[in-house]
């Protein structure tokens, strides 16, 4: 934000009207967090909820980060707590005044690390272009216990529709996927395979994510799927042909890019498979929920 004041104001006055747009344009709320560096923006970001900006500037460090417990700070983990506990270190504080040697002996590098964290230290710099994603996945949490296959495999290819709508996005294709479940009593499971091609065609990610459903699921009630890529490949078709397989792969990436297109064009339901008339299942499953959209959905024309 620095020597952009005279262009969008003070960065108090720039969060409070990005926090207030993103409640009301896309109905729900963030915190944000304001400093020097990333690390002290987003403990700031943690702090009273919700709906809030807060400054964490390295002069206000002694009064609103020492006082907090030492599992607030970045990078301490339960493991890193139960350590800094056995030696007396309960608040950030009370590590910020421990001496460095002592932290080094019981944690090594990582002891030095936090250290650092608790008096602001932070070399990681903001990137001006994202790094390129490692991997496209979208989940989702079912409004009901979803107790057969066939209502299963339907939020499935809800979820390739939008996983594989990203990756045509970003010209890129995927050669592992994995699909996740988590079950009522909240018991998580995943399965993964590698592809014999790279394919980012929903119609495939989907037939693939069926194949791991049915290897992973032991029949528990389901209230939340979703499916993963990784192992990311540039867009160029390099797809190995199978003589016992006559799928016209080239017909369903056409396809899939006139969707796109009709989709980008129109809006999101301006085109949907047939298998979801009259379902309660979301086409496009993931993101942010249908529930908490501004635009009113069922005005709109669906084809």
């Amino acid at each position: 934000m620095t020597g952009t004041e005279r262009l969008w104001g003070e960065p108090i006055i720039v969060a409070d009207k990005i926090r207030e747009r993103i409640r009301t344009e896309l109905g729900f709320t963030v915190n944000i967090g304001i400093s020097e560096n990333k690390l002290l923006a987003k403990m700031a970001s943690d702090f009273r909820k919700p709906d809030m900006t807060h400054t964490l500037w390295k002069h206000e460090i002694p009064e609103k980060m020492w006082p907090l417990p030492v599992s607030d700070l970045f990078f301490v983990g339960r493991a890193t707590e139960r350590k800094l506990y056995a030696i007396g270190i309960k608040t950030i504080g009370e590590l910020a005044a421990a001496d460095p040697r002592l932290l080094r002996a019981h944690l090594k590098s990582q002891g030095e690390l936090v250290w650092g964290f608790s008096h602001g230290i932070d070399v990681s710099v903001v990137q001006p272009v994202p790094a390129d994603n490692k991997g496209y996945g979208n989940s989702t949490t079912v409004a009901f216990d979803v107790t057969d296959p066939s209502t299963a495999k339907l939020v499935l290819l809800s979820l390739a529709e939008t996983v594989g709508m990203r990756l045509r996005a970003a010209g890129v294709k995927a050669e592992v996927i994995a699909v996740g479940i988590r079950t009522y009593d909240l018991r998580y499971m995943s399965h993964q395979m590698k592809l014999y091609n790279a394919t980012d065609i929903t119609i495939e990610i989907h037939r693939y994510a069926c194949r791991l459903f049915d290897e992973l699921w032991d029949g528990t009630p389901i209230r939340h799927l979703g499916i993963h890529t990784s192992r990311i490949s540039d867009g160029v078709d390099m797809r190995q042909m199978d003589l016992f397989d006559g799928t016209d792969y080239a017909k369903l990436a056409k396809l899939d890019r006139t969707v796109d297109a009709v989709r980008k064009r129109y809006g999101r339901d301006s085109m949907k498979r047939a298998a979801f008339v009259g379902s309660r299942i979301d086409h496009m499953g993931g993101g942010i929920s249908r529930e908490k959209r501004t635009v009113d959905y069922s005005k709109m024309e669906i084809g």
